[in-house]
């Protein structure tokens, strides 16, 4: 119904917001924790974190917030659109901590990573199954977000940005002025145009007078006769009249 208020993204962007929060937190927790030696020293044990292990979790917990702000600023297909990338973040998201679950963690993979010497070996591996269900469980939110941007209705409202660009604002000033040197726009602008316009390069102060200001002459006393001058005639013909009438009764 067109009398209902339009819906915000609030809940897509609360699970965005969660399964970002989700995947930072398991790339900062350990992973995989390898246990070496190598025969002429202590044996050594490495902490493999899940930015480590998998390098793609941070970037793709930015990825979600910033899918926030575009979900918020868009709507209609855009906003399902919006909704398929998310779902890609989140399946690609999945597919790390899915495969640890899986046993797919390998000792040569890990003595990469750990950048142990070729003469190490790896005597013990140990994975954090809470880690990889962290990711999946961020996944997951990421998953349910996309589903809900994808089922939208078009009429889902966008927030409005109250912020202008200065470039745009600076360009809009500039062409409001050339508007007034020509007489399109109205004479009196507002104190921001002026600054804008000013800052863009153009000079408000060299706009044509306005017609009214045409209309009046430079010298009103000198356009406008005085009412003496007017009735001086009228008055000089009434003296010679009475003039000669006088001398006719003489």
């Amino acid at each position: 119904m067109s009398g209902q208020p339009r819906k915000y993204p609030i809940a897509p962007a609360a699970l965005l917001a969660a399964a970002a929060a989700l995947l930072w937190l398991s790339s900062r927790m350990t992973w995989v924790t390898v246990h070496s030696a190598d025969g002429l020293t202590e044996p050594r044990v490495h902490h493999l974190a899940g930015a480590t292990w998998f390098g793609a979790l941070t970037p793709l917990a930015l990825v979600l917030l910033a899918a926030i702000a575009a979900a918020l600023a868009t709507r209609g297909w855009l906003r399902r659109l919006v909704g398929v990338l998310v779902a890609l973040v989140a399946a690609v998201a999945a597919v790390p901590g899915f495969a640890l679950l899986m046993g797919k963690a390998t000792a040569e993979r890990a003595k990469t990573l750990a950048e142990l010497p070729a003469r190490a070996e790896v005597t013990d591996l140990q994975t954090s199954a809470l880690a990889a269900v962290v990711s999946l469980f961020g996944a997951a939110a990421a998953l349910a977000a996309a589903a809900l941007l994808a089922r939208m209705s078009e009429r889902a409202a966008r927030l409005s940005g109250k912020y202008d660009n200065p470039v745009f604002r600076r360009a809009a000033a500039s062409a409001r002025v050339r508007d007034a040197e020509a007489g399109a726009a109205p004479d009196r602008l507002a104190e921001r145009v002026l600054w804008d316009a000013l800052d863009a390069g153009a000079d408000p102060t060299e706009a044509a007078p306005s017609k009214s200001a045409e209309a009046v002459p430079n010298n009103p006393i000198e356009a406008v006769p005085s009412k003496s001058t007017e009735a001086a005639p009228n008055n000089t013909g009434a003296d010679r009249d009475s003039s000669s009438g006088g001398t006719k009764a003489g």
